[in-house]
């Protein structure tokens, strides 16, 4: 019997005998000890003869449905190869590609911030070529400019067109000192010039409003700055009038000190950005003040320097006069015939070198130029801050986060941590002293507030730091002055100086009054849920409010207090209602304990919400359009559908899991993959 089936066997022997020699992978018929079904036991012993076989750990692509090879089939191996293994060299050329792009990182983190930085300066001078004109139109009725009320809202509207507060501040000192009105009046708008000057950052925030969670707390970190100075004005310019506490406290200042005139503060941030900015736009700042002084002949001057050095010359000049007593002396006065004759100096402005920047030679308009000015320094400032956000995160991650998010947000240890916000203080008024800007300084580290690296209880007395070290420069600015300018313009320096000391003081010590820090938190959960909110909160606080208040105030003190008392008691009841409505609902009658009986746009935004959206995101035939488009489609391919996608293996078809695979298909799984840790098949 064993002899029959040895030479039954004989001739598939032969055959794997050939295919051995041949250099073929060996029959499925029994190879070492694995056997299929329907085939007879293997009469000879197992050798390790080198060869691939099925069901061993290196055959991974052998075919169960054969017994010998086909001659004109390709081989197994070239078929499907095994991934390659990364050679050592090629590990060592990505580790170091991999740590020249980290190293390249932080210059390109300089260029962005310094392109930034650059077109803040731009965006200032474009704002100054569209509405500079106006600006000094405005300072010039000194009518209005003696209403405290008029004087903060042409105060926070002169410095949003002119996007620098100490443009405004240098406009208010020279107006002081040629007497048009007095240094009581100027505080107001040295009130609204502080308002004014946050403006920038909150527009720097509106570029982060791709992300919900960095919208809400950089709007947030930006909002601070506005929540603080209107808080303080609401509580210092009422004190002021009606007892002209900063006037007073300024004046015996002013007195005690020997105030000499001394150099200019140093620019440190202009030396590095005005040789860039200065091949774009140079500007003639005088103008602008001359026209708030009365000077007529400037109005139809260009703000655009054409001229940057001119030489002055003294030559004397043979004139007629009418009568001898008019000659300027009586050795340069003759009389020839019936005419008089008097010597004058005359004095010749000669221009001698020529400006080097785009719009020397363009003739444009100012209106024309800056509005080319204001899209081009918006396009750079978007696509800077949003390159600068995007390597923040990138550089900022991980452990580096941790350890940065530490250092910035920690306090000092108990019982001293009522000492870092102050010494936070003194940073802000560091950093905003080097580069010369409370704009630049706030408006740089908005962005750390929104990818989390700076937290909104740091940024607060960052912000109030920056609020000090701009007076700071502005006291030394005020230094440099002319002897007849010093005096108002080191008082207008001071009054802004102890005006934001008052602030602090009011709105910093003690932790319960921090209200801007709770105020800007819900500034921001408002415009994360509804991102339109920001673009209205810009124009209602720094454009419709503002005028309207102007109006008001213009139409006379009686019915600015017949409109606004009314106004201002109804915010009172609303806030009151809202604070009882949180606390102690309970106190309340039951249909005040929420706002559900009035309409609602009149106690939520949903309403406005869908308005805006339907009119500005899309109309309501494309959005109707598209979800019947979307519903077409899915009857149509039911495969585009989540459960066809799971199905079909849709994500990836190349490779099919065992959990992602139907329970009815059956699944090969060949013995030595769990070694090898390769693909199932």
């Amino acid at each position: 019997m064993a002899s029959r089936s040895l030479e039954t066997a004989s001739p598939h022997v032969s055959r794997i005998q050939t295919a051995l020699h041949k250099g073929a992978p060996c029959p499925l018929a029994n190879c070492n000890g694995v056997r299929l079904p329907g085939t007879l036991p293997n009469p000879f012993p197992v050798a390790d003869h080198g060869y691939l076989c099925p069901g061993s750990a290196g055959d991974l692509v052998g075919s169960v449905d054969r017994f010998e090879p086909e001659p004109h089939l390709p081989k197994a191996w070239e078929c499907q190869r095994l991934p390659k293994v990364q050679e050592p060299r090629q590990e060592e050329t990505w580790k170091i590609k991999s740590r020249f792009i980290s190293f390249m990182k932080v210059p390109m983190l300089l260029l962005f911030l310094y392109m930034f930085v650059c077109s803040l300066d731009v965006l200032s001078s474009a704002f100054q070529l569209a509405g500079g004109k106006v600006a000094g139109d405005i300072f010039k009725d000194n009518a209005i400019l003696s209403n405290p009320v008029a004087g903060l809202v042409v105060g926070i509207l002169v410095t949003v067109l002119v996007q620098s507060s100490s443009t405004s501040t240098s406009i208010i000192v020279s107006m002081v000192s040629s007497g048009l009105f007095s240094v009581e009046a100027a505080i107001p708008i040295i009130m609204g010039s502080n308002i004014g000057t946050s403006v920038t950052n909150t527009i720097v925030a509106l570029m982060q409003a791709g992300d919900r969670n960095e919208f809400k707390r950089a709007f947030a970190g930006a909002t601070v700055h506005d929540c603080f100075n209107w808080l303080s004005v609401l509580v210092l310019l009422p004190l002021e009038v009606a007892s002209g506490l900063l006037y007073h406290l300024t004046v015996i200042v002013v007195e005690t000190f020997q105030i000499r005139s001394g150099e200019d503060a140093p620019e440190l941030l202009k030396i590095i950005t005005e040789p860039f900015t200065k091949l774009i736009i140079q500007l003639d700042k005088s103008v602008i003040t001359g026209i708030a002084t009365g000077d007529e002949s400037l109005r139809n001057k260009s703000l655009v320097k054409v001229w940057c050095r001119t030489s002055v010359s003294v030559s004397s000049l043979n004139v007629t006069v009418s009568t001898p007593l008019n000659c300027t002396s009586p050795e340069l006065c003759w009389t020839e015939g019936d005419t008089t004759w008097t010597t004058v100096n005359q004095t010749l402005d000669t221009h001698t070198d020529k400006c080097n920047h785009l719009f020397v030679n363009s003739g444009m308009p100012d209106l024309v130029v800056g509005l080319i000015l204001l899209a081009a320094s918006l396009v750079v400032l978007c696509t800077c801050l949003l390159l600068l956000v995007k390597l923040l995160n990138s550089v900022l991650k991980g452990q580096v986060a941790k350890v940065i998010q530490k250092v910035i947000n920690t306090d000092f240890p108990y019982p001293f941590g009522w000492l870092t916000g102050y010494l936070a203080m003194v940073v802000g008024a560091g950093m905003t002293f080097i580069v010369q800007s409370s704009s630049v300084f706030t408006s740089a580290i908005t962005p750390l507030i929104g990818i989390g690296v700076i937290s909104i209880e740091r940024a607060y007395p960052l912000t109030l730091g920056s609020n000090i070290g701009t007076t700071t420069t502005a006291i030394l600015a005020a230094l440099a002055s002319p002897g007849d300018k010093l005096a108002a313009a080191f008082q207008i320096a001071l009054c802004h100086f102890f005006f934001n000391i008052f602030g602090i003081l009011l709105w910093y010590p003690i932790p319960c009054t921090r209200l801007p820090i709770r105020m800007a938190k819900t500034l921001g959960e408002r415009t994360a849920k509804y991102r339109w909110f920001a673009v209205l909160y810009l124009i209602i606080c720094f454009l419709l409010l503002p005028s309207l208040v102007f109006g008001l105030s213009m139409a006379g003190w009686q019915v600015m207090v017949g409109v606004g008392a009314p106004f201002a008691g109804i915010l009172v009841f609303i806030g009151f209602i809202n604070c009882l409505q949180t606390r102690s609902p309970d106190h309340l009658p039951k249909k005040l304990q929420s706002w559900d009986f009035l309409p609602g746009w009149m106690h939520s935004l949903k309403p406005m919400d869908t308005f805006i959206t339907n009119a500005t995101l899309c109309c309501t035939d494309h959005c109707s359009f598209s979800k019947e488009s979307d519903t077409q489609d899915l009857c149509a391919f039911p495969e585009k559908s989540p459960q066809g996608k799971d199905k079909l293996a849709y994500e990836n078809p190349a490779i099919a899991y065992l959990d992602e695979s139907p329970t009815a298909t059956p699944v090969l799984t060949l013995r030595g993959l769990e070694r090898q840790k390769s693909t199932q098949l």
